[in-house]
């Protein structure tokens, strides 16, 4: 079994850029009402004209480019998203179309925000086991572009997504780098907490579920808080601990970007007491599977982490749905190399043994 890492990484944001005040109009909330309750400050929106595998295509361009690799050099394109183009066929295989990857088998993964870890592993097990002349990279791609579905007079979802895609390149990597140990859990007994009601086989749309607004994102806010504050510590402590990683050996934790104030709630309790917390959500907000890769190519571009550091992704969603994965970073750092999205955005971060608030100035 070989080793498999990232190689490459690569982000896509929508030029578009819409602020809380945009957004609160709708909802009868202000700017500092939801600072106060998100941590958030502005978010991205794709263009009338952009859909979701537009955006998957920017981002596995800019990822191939980090790489140094062409797409017919890729046995695998995997698109995880909850917000595909339509129903069928694939994102992943009108992706797979637009970058000419035609060597790969294309597929798609819905863990809603959680898909881009479980693609991860997806790929990670198929690229693993890969044998003589076959191509030896994949293609993991996360995308969303919630605006699409989003009633815009809920205060509790209206300002908590944006727009985006990441991507990362998996291949072969020296011994000792790369993905070491991920873990995926589903609680489906949990399943009502996220969910869009309409436009699948048990309700197909209709003129009444548009009236009744089946078809926006729904949320129970209080019910995703407790599954993940509950859930997430224990998830990390066993990965760390089926992996014979100690949490203090840790460096770097890039988590989904779901909510600021609930992951600054939760960093103290993770026991990663040395690690730098890595955050886009202030300009970005939640946008869904895209959120850790989009975060890993901002940590990248800013040279934050060097070979060999051990990076913990955590990522959670509707399902209820839960990835963590641990591994040694396997790209170098580039310092000053230009920003994956256009932007010339920094994470925001917490460096080793700081406990105060993400989101504190």
């Amino acid at each position: 079994m070989r080793s498999i890492g990232i190689v490459g990484v690569g982000s896509y944001l929508p030029e578009a850029i819409i602020s809380n005040a945009e957004i609160g109009h709708g909802a009868g909330v202000t700017d500092e009402w939801i600072v106060r309750k998100t941590g958030i400050r502005e978010r991205r929106r794709a263009a009338p004209h952009e859909a979701t595998s537009d955006l998957a295509v920017e981002a596995a361009q800019r990822a191939l480019d980090s790489a140094g690799l062409t797409a017919d050099q890729l046995a695998y394109v995997v698109v995880a998203t909850s917000t595909p183009d339509h129903p069928q066929p694939a994102t992943a295989a009108l992706v797979q179309h637009r970058i000419g990857a035609r060597r790969a088998a294309a597929f798609d993964v819905n863990a809603v925000c959680s898909g881009f870890v479980y693609a991860l592993k997806a790929v990670e097990k198929l690229l693993s086991g890969a044998t003589g002349g076959e191509p030896r990279h994949g293609l993991v791609i996360g995308a969303d572009i919630y605006s699409r579905i989003l009633d815009y007079s809920d205060r509790r979802t209206a300002a908590l997504f944006g727009d985006g895609a990441g991507a990362a390149v998996l291949g072969p990597v020296a011994p000792g780098l790369g993905l070491r140990q991920v873990s995926l859990v589903s609680r489906g007994d949990a399943h009502q907490l996220i969910r869009v009601v309409a436009g699948g086989s048990r309700r197909p749309s209709s003129p009444e579920t548009v009236m009744e607004g089946g078809h926006y994102f729904r949320m129970d806010g209080r019910g995703v808080r407790d599954f993940v504050q509950r859930t997430l510590p224990v998830e990390i402590e066993a990965l760390l601990r089926r992996a014979a990683v100690p949490a203090d050996a840790v460096q770097h934790f890039v988590p989904h970007q779901a909510n600021g104030i609930m992951l600054a709630e939760l960093w103290p309790e993770l026991g990663l007491h040395r690690a730098a917390l890595h955050l886009t959500l202030e300009r970005y907000a939640n946008t869904g599977a895209a959120s850790v890769p989009i975060t890993l190519a901002e940590m990248d571009r800013a040279g934050l982490a060097a070979p060999g550091d051990l990076v913990v992704l955590a990522a959670f969603g509707g399902g209820m749905s839960l990835g963590t994965a641990l591994l040694n970073w396997s790209m170098g750092a580039r310092e000053n190399s230009s920003a994956t999205d256009g932007s010339s955005v920094v994470p925001h971060l917490l460096t080793a043994g700081d406990h105060r608030s993400p989101l504190a100035p």
